[in-house]
């Protein structure tokens, strides 16, 4: 090592003392276990729901054909004919089906739980069924109108 570089660095710390400091690791407290979950939801929802595709195709938010007999313009939701390609309304649509489709099933477990009261359980269960139906019946529904002989 060069002696003027090491004079440099052991001149000034002879008479200068660094201070001595007290820190203390701030306390992070852990989110609650809903906070959790909703975060994790929201992202599925923003996931399955094509963001990714939407910020970087930029599709139009909803579309439009003109009827051949009257000559009106009428909004159309889904993008009929293509498999990879979406609205942004299709997508969010699509999307709150499967989102609605998982918190039926998180219904469901719920109705297991042995500490609650038995109306509680049914409702929970009720509740869960009809969701999960709902949004196969909607997505199949979706499908059959993005792709028209799907399943036939």
């Amino acid at each position: 090592m060069d002696p003027f570089l090491h004079v440099i660095q052991i001149v000034p710390f002879s008479f200068l003392r660094p201070p001595r400091l007290r820190l203390k690791l701030p306390n992070f407290t852990l989110p609650s276990a809903m906070t959790v979950y909703s975060l994790i939801l929201l992202t599925y929802f923003m996931v399955v729901s094509g963001i990714v595709y939407d910020v970087i195709v930029e599709p139009p938010g909803i579309g439009s054909t003109q009827d051949r007999f009257t000559g009106s313009v009428r909004p159309v939701v889904f993008l009929p004919g293509r498999v990879n390609g979406q609205y942004i309304i299709e997508g969010l649509s699509s999307g709150f089906m499967f989102v609605l489709g998982g918190v039926g099933i998180v219904m469901l477990d719920l109705a297991l739980d042995k500490n609650r009261a038995k109306s509680v359980k049914v409702s929970y269960a009720s509740a869960g069924v009809a969701f999960v139906v709902i949004s196969y019946v909607m997505s199949m529904l979706f499908i059959r109108i993005k792709i028209p002989g799907y399943l036939r």
